[in-house]
């Protein structure tokens, strides 16, 4: 026969006693951090800003919502923010025959690239940028054509084209010094 203690529920490891049963679904329960009092560099900052330093955190300021994961246990779920923008890409000034090919089709192979800028110019090489382990393309390509004038003609005619279902973003091929300039 069992006590009236081990009825009422069995204990485990911690003190916590085990009631058999999961809580109820209905029943939500919300706590906030209380405020906490700046620290040091919001101090520093707010003496050297002359604005009085924030009482309390951005995470208790913000909205909190509670969401409940597979096992039942109410987890808190980030604050909504708003959505991403498009970043537009940045157009390099062409210095040198080698071109940038961005957007690109990851079915896209180097024969297709070689076809799509013959129109342009004579294509020297076409080299799409892979990931090193799976072999998978990255979605972008550099394009090696005879001169700079073509490079130029290519940018012109082929930037924003639709090509295999996307619209390929193509500019001049960042050189070591532009990179270095940044």
């Amino acid at each position: 026969m069992r006590s009236d203690s081990q009825q009422t529920g069995r204990r485990r490891r911690g003190g916590r006693r085990h009631t058999g049963g999961r809580r109820d679904s209905t029943t939500t329960t919300t706590s906030r951090a209380p405020a906490k009092k700046p620290g040091f560099f919001q101090r520093l900052l707010a003496f050297f800003t002359g604005k009085p330093a924030a009482k309390s955190s951005a995470r208790a300021a913000a909205p909190a919502t509670t969401s409940r994961n597979r096992n039942g246990v109410d987890s808190q779920a980030r604050p909504q923010s708003e959505p991403r923008t498009a970043r537009k890409p940045e157009l390099v000034e062409v210095t040198s025959p080698k071109v940038y090919v961005g957007n690109l089709s990851f079915d896209a192979v180097e024969s297709d690239l070689v076809d799509l800028f013959a129109g342009v110019g004579s294509v020297q090489n076409a080299e799409i940028v892979s990931h090193r382990e799976t072999q998978k393309s990255k979605g972008f390509a550099f394009v090696t054509l005879a001169s700079v004038d073509e490079a130029k003609r290519a940018v012109v005619e082929l930037h924003d084209k639709e090509f295999m279902g996307r619209r390929l973003v193509i500019s001049g091929a960042k050189t070591s010094d532009v990179r270095d300039s940044r």
